[in-house]
């Protein structure tokens, strides 16, 4: 029998001792892995008992050591949360694990009940209809019982999954009581002499119980708006690729309609580079590709443009880095810019102009530039909303926000009578990454 006043340290520290250890296993993505999943397998779960058990079999040994140190001893409540997040197996593996250091101490009762209470607890959860329950039982008893005592008005529920786990835990801890009475050398219990200690003591294994399952719930809905957040990112650039290729098919069309009647050759060779074009679009979803494609695919656009307003009115000049081509960029990325040059800078021009493409490479980061000598713009024109008047250009500096944030950059130089030029500065990836990488990297929080 422990003085009272120690008694009530003691439950201070193992609320402290509880949370600093949930705390610290929670932070470990391989723990994370394995504590959030739905389905283990028997490898997969004794990993997990090994996580969770490894750090509380050390306090049980610091209970021996340190006898008026009992707060380190949480093998009881690491049981039942075993039991309740890993299943029967977990539990029952977990309660023995436990007990092995009390056993080499002599007090062998400990194993089977140990054994007893993870067994119990890993059935409580196979009898959840809604795994989601076992996340919400809450440290907070008295809300907890408030909450069964509303959802059983008007009509009464037979079985609700948190006050039966919680009085599993209190059925549990009197069990331990009783055999500690009787066996007072066969398992280790801590009492008081008043009611209203023993009371404490039992409010202490359902509150650690329920802290360290708060904790875990935290960061599980953590990561939950986290991948809520990629999937948001994706289905957000994907509306804007989406909202590029009807813009960009409008136009081309247009174009090859204007020479059906008088060279149907020349626009039957317009539909098949058209055809070429779409087919692309159609079978590439990458976000990312090298910028190889993306100038290919420039060549075949400026071919039908170069037909619609004729070879000698429009010119196109690539002054590219062969070292460039391999870095990989936005699919899409380049072809709205070179729409803008012919739509607001050529096409005004009586004499047309050329167009030249450079790339090259500067340390970490790619350099693409689009220039065209054609009306520029007067300075009484705002460049920003120049840069955003079209679907296109709008759209592609929104994907660049989404893909890079604030490591891309793009300005706009341009005089009026002389042209315009584009520069695009981005980050170099020289490999394609996959779409989820993109957006967790994206993603405003951690794991």
């Amino acid at each position: 029998m422990f003085e009272q006043r120690l008694i009530l340290i003691n439950l201070l520290v193992m609320l402290g001792v509880a949370a600093a250890v949930a705390s610290a296993l929670v932070r470990s993505i391989e723990f994370k892995r394995l504590l959030f999943r739905e389905e283990r397998s028997l490898r997969q779960k004794i990993y997990l008992t090994l996580w969770m058990c490894a750090p509380m079999a050390l306090g049980v040994w610091i209970r021996f050591s340190a006898k008026s140190f009992i707060a380190a001893d949480l093998s009881f409540e690491t049981t039942m949360l075993l039991g309740v997040i890993g299943g029967r197996v977990a539990g029952m593996m977990g309660g023995g694990f436990l007990a092995i250091p009390a056993l080499l101490h002599g007090e062998w009762a400990t194993v089977p009940f140990n054994i007893l209470a993870g067994l119990a607890a890993g059935q409580l959860r196979a009898m959840a209809d809604d795994k989601e329950e076992v996340w919400s039982f809450s440290p907070f008893v008295d809300l907890t019982i408030l909450r069964w005592i509303r959802r059983n008005l008007p009509w009464p529920r037979l079985f609700d999954w948190r006050i039966i786990f919680f009085l599993t835990i209190l059925g549990f801890r009197f069990v331990r009581t009783e055999i500690a009475h009787f066996l007072p050398h066969g398992i280790f219990d801590l009492r008081g002499e008043k009611l209203w200690v023993n009371v404490l003591i039992y409010a202490t294994s359902v509150i650690v119980i329920g802290t360290e399952l708060k904790i875990w719930s935290s960061v599980r809905i953590q990561i939950k708006l986290e991948e809520q957040e990629r999937l948001l990112l994706q289905a957000r650039m994907e509306a804007l690729q989406h909202q590029i290729n009807p813009h960009f098919l409008f136009n081309t069309l247009n174009s090859v309609s204007s020479l059906v009647r008088f060279d149907p050759d020349t626009a039957r060779d317009l539909i098949i580079k058209l055809a070429n074009i779409l087919r692309r679009l159609l079978h590439s979803m990458d976000a990312m590709v090298p910028l190889r494609e993306e100038v290919e695919f420039i060549d075949d656009y400026l071919d039908i443009e170069v037909v619609r307003f004729g070879r000698d009115k429009l010119k196109v000049v690539k002054n590219l880095d062969l070292s460039s081509l391999d870095a990989m960029v936005p699919s899409m990325l380049l072809q709205p810019f070179v729409e803008n040059c012919i739509k607001h800078g050529l096409s005004p021009k009586i004499e047309g102009g050329t167009i030249t493409l450079r790339s090259r490479l500067q340390g970490t980061r790619l350099t693409i530039e689009i220039e065209d000598d054609g009306v520029g713009m007067g300075a009484g024109q705002s460049m920003a909303r120049r840069a955003s008047s079209g679907i296109g250009m709008s759209n592609v500096a929104e994907r660049l926000q989404v893909l890079y944030g604030d490591a891309a950059r793009i300005t706009i130089d341009s005089r009026e009578g002389r042209g315009t030029l584009v520069r695009l500065e981005l980050p170099i990836l020289q490999e394609a990454p996959v779409a989820s990488q993109i957006y967790e990297e994206r993603s405003s929080t951690r794991r």
